[in-house]
């Protein structure tokens, strides 16, 4: 390191390879817990020292926390080593997530696209809904057809990077023919009501740039050095985005980890890591396998069992870690008495030291979360659920509507929601008029009742564009009757909606130093675009053990893991619509469970467990067999259990 350097500091060799090589592709080959975050931030600094502007460097992740992680710790990095010229300190690079960039392409762009500033953003409910009103246009039963897998498909094919007439064109099978008029008639809906829905966030962006030339080049002119985060999650219209915004130079830094290519049921492509090379011609390839997380005890059992992949990039990770404990495993004779032995031996972790939110309880599907529940409530240990999101609330989702429809008088999902709600007297098929346009045919009472809510919105409106967000909350609460309902009720469920909803204006508060509509557009974007991981409150926030899938803790890492449900057909899991199990995702699943852990590992599965209302008999996880013997420690009572290899079953 020079002593001009000193953001070098406590870089490994191959850390600081990867912080200066900053021209040209790169790919940064990461292994969990070898500081990936860290070279991210650290080469961003370097290149502000190189005489790259702030503005002109973006970098890209998957989850609002990721991102505001990696912002803070940008923006700390440049007040620690700040470059000499003044202007550069002022200024900030650009780090978001790939929807939060493709909502603020589209607001900039929404001229060309045919889309007001304010449009509208369906979450899954609104999309659903969408859906379900589509096939019965169609002309289909909802019951024969369903929904959920229908948006699926329509999800699936537009991450692939698919228009809906490209779909139709090649739709030969009785249900795609189905999905593509289903797809047909969701687009008006969409259109009707001025809205995206979350797949239309990257899709239309990547239209604006590939029809777009003059777009193209000022993008491409803004943002010299792009960096992408978990590359490997990144499906075929994301890898197109990256691609499209590449200048001449073709400056692109992505890090990925092909091990915990975890989610190609929602069209991540493994294939945008494996063909780097192939992608960006002299492209370099640095590979990071220092492990500054784990124990060198849980960092062998993850080598071990990832070893047994054949469709990856060989790494091995090492670590300058202790050796730690064994991974203790614990065979229960059902899956009740698993969940106690983990709210006991959590319980236990805690009056021996560890702190609650040191602990998490990691499971493949969310059905295993209720037994967990009923235990850590009986043992009175404090856990938290990564469940009902915030922003999914019925109270909250009712108060962003009136702050959306205000804005957005087109969206009809929204005026469907709250015409009646608190109650007005507003009937279902009033409703329908409104909807369908008919509202000359409203009369005496009736029109009177719909007059006071349009009266309402046009405050609610007044408000929304000249008052403080948190003001504007606030009004809404009120002036919309929902805290006198509250207040009214008085049920302890109803009084913790309303302490919600006051959550709600102390989070509209941090947007009050902004334009009023600017507040309003960032408050209704952090609530479309909220992930899982935001939920999780800060631990000196919430001293709790978390209770999470596997998939919701990827990029988390805690100093105790539980990881629950090793049995076959269950983990690897063998899903519902028949389809072949994909050992190798299964296998990176459960490496990425085992890498969450810092210090101590906890592997549990029962002989018995009641699955859909039916009893099951299981055997072992085949992924326990992947496992040394030496790194198990055998956690059943003498005399009860075994080593968790053998199929033993215990009968009362």
């Amino acid at each position: 390191m020079s002593l001009d350097r000193p953001y070098l500091t406590g870089l490994n060799a191959a850390q600081t390879d990867a912080v200066l090589q900053t021209n040209g592709p790169l790919l940064i080959l990461a292994g969990a817990g070898s500081g990936k975050t860290r070279v991210i931030t650290h080469r961003i600094v370097h290149l502000i020292h190189s005489g790259v502007h702030p503005e002109n460097i973006l970098a890209v992740t998957f989850t609002n926390k990721a991102a505001r992680e990696m912002r803070e710790r940008v923006q700390s990095l440049i007040h620690k080593y700040p470059p000499s010229e003044r202007s550069v300190i002022d200024a900030y690079p650009t780090v978001t997530t790939f929807h939060a960039l493709g909502v603020r392409l589209l607001k900039e762009f929404h001229n060309h696209l045919g889309l007001p500033r304010h449009f509208v953003i369906y979450d899954r409910s609104d999309s659903l809904r969408a859906v379900k009103q589509a096939l019965e246009t169609a002309g289909y039963n909802p019951k024969d057809f369903e929904p959920k897998k229908l948006l699926a498909r329509l999800s699936r094919a537009k991450g692939d990077g698919l228009k809906c007439s490209d779909f139709s064109q090649t739709a030969e099978t009785f249900p795609d023919q189905v999905a593509a008029k289903v797809w047909e008639n969701y687009e008006k809906i969409l259109h009707a009501e001025k809205a995206l829905d979350f797949d239309d966030l990257l899709l239309r962006p990547l239209a604006l740039l590939r029809e777009n030339e003059a777009i193209r080049e000022t993008l491409q002119k803004r943002y010299t050095h792009l960096h992408i985060d978990e590359y490997q999650d990144t499906n075929e219209v994301q890898f197109a985005i990256a691609q499209s915004l590449c200048g001449p130079a073709k400056n692109i830094c992505v890090v990925g980890d092909i091990d915990q290519n975890i989610y190609s049921w929602r069209g991540a492509n493994i294939k945008n890591v494996l063909q780097f090379e192939r992608n960006f011609s002299n492209a370099r390839t640095i590979i990071l396998e220092e492990n500054y997380r784990s124990t060198q005890t849980i960092i062998a059992v993850a080598n071990e069992v990832i070893a047994k992949n054949k469709n990856r990039i060989p790494k091995v990770a090492y670590t300058s870690n202790e050796a730690g404990e064994p991974i203790s495993l614990y065979v229960a004779m059902t899956g009740t008495d698993e969940a106690e032995y983990i709210a006991l031996t959590t319980k236990q972790l805690i009056a021996d030291g560890r702190k609650p939110s040191e602990v998490a309880v990691l499971y493949r599907t969310n059905f295993q979360s209720r037994a967990l529940e009923e235990a850590f409530l009986n043992q009175g240990v404090p856990y938290q659920l990564l469940g009902t999101k915030f922003y999914d609330r019925k109270e909250i989702k009712d108060a962003l509507s009136y702050l959306r429809l205000a804005l957005n008088p087109s969206s009809l999902t929204d005026l469907a929601r709250i015409i009646n709600e608190p109650a007005r007297g507003i009937g279902k098929v009033t409703l329908l008029k409104i909807l369908e346009g008919r509202r000359g045919e409203l009369v005496g009472a009736t029109l009177e009742k719909v007059s006071r809510f349009d009266t309402m919105m046009q405050d609610i409106a007044a408000a929304a564009r000249t008052k403080p967000l948190s003001e504007t909350i606030t009004f809404i609460i009120k002036r919309t009757g929902i805290e006198a309902e509250l207040k009214k009720s008085g049920t302890e469920d109803d009084l913790s909606r309303l302490e919600n909803l006051r959550e709600l204006v102390t989070l509209a508060s941090r947007y009050d130093e902004l334009d009023p509509e600017v507040g309003v557009e960032q408050l209704l974007e952090i609530a479309a675009l909220q992930s899982d991981q935001d939920e999780l409150k800060d631990k000196t926030e919430l001293d709790a053990a978390r209770l999470m899938t596997i998939h919701a803790a990827k990029g988390l890492e805690f100093p105790v893991v539980f990881i629950t449900g090793l049995e076959e057909g269950l983990f690897p899991h063998e899903r519902l619509d028949d389809a072949t199990i994909d050992q190798e995702e299964e296998r990176r699943l459960f490496y990425v469970a085992l890498t969450r852990a810092s210090t101590k590992i906890y592997l549990t599965y029962a002989h018995l467990r009641t699955i859909y209302g039916s009893q099951r008999v299981n055997v072992p996880s085949s992924f326990l067999n992947e496992i040394s013997r030496e790194h198990i420690q055998n956690e059943n009572p003498a005399g009860r259990g075994n080593s968790g290899y053998e199929t033993t079953i215990f009968l009362d």
